[in-house]
């Protein structure tokens, strides 16, 4: 019979933080990172199926924000306009109470670069939001879940 695993051990994204160069991006509501594989067909004679080889990796990712301050304006508006590709650090942690001893994810994304900088965006009777995709060229897991 298989282990079953109780509702209160799926991790409540509401627990996510991150920082940004060591600075607390409060008005966070959503991060996304993951990387894709790249790979190359590898054709074998006598072989039907598809054969592949990984060749690298891509980072790729978003950051989600409710609009409160400036922040990526801040960061990146006037180093755009000067040809400067800044780079950045981004720290993740996702600590839900409810996990076994309290056990907590975090990540530390290297070489993040910002893909677009929103100037302006609002609507009326909206809340403001602002999404930030990047990519990224290392990573580091801190510290991880361990399963049961």
């Amino acid at each position: 019979m298989a282990n079953r695993i109780p509702g209160n051990r799926v991790i409540n994204g509401t627990w996510g933080e991150i920082w940004l160069d060591g600075d607390k991006v409060s008005e966070l509501t959503g991060l996304e990172a993951k990387i894709t594989l790249k790979k190359e067909d590898v054709n074998m004679c006598g072989v039907l199926a598809k054969e592949t080889k990984i060749t690298g990796w891509e980072g790729k990712g978003t950051i989600k924000l409710h609009k409160v301050n400036s922040r990526m304006s801040v960061k990146l508006g006037d180093n755009i306009k000067k040809g400067r590709d800044v780079r950045f650090t981004v720290l993740a942690k996702l600590a839900d109470p409810d996990t076994i001893d309290s056990q907590a994810e975090r990540i530390v994304l290297k070489g993040v670069s910002f893909d677009d900088l929103t100037l302006m965006n609002f609507e009326s009777k909206a809340l403001g939001k602002v999404e930030c995709p990047f990519t990224f060229t290392d990573y580091d897991f801190i510290d991880l879940i361990q399963p049961e």
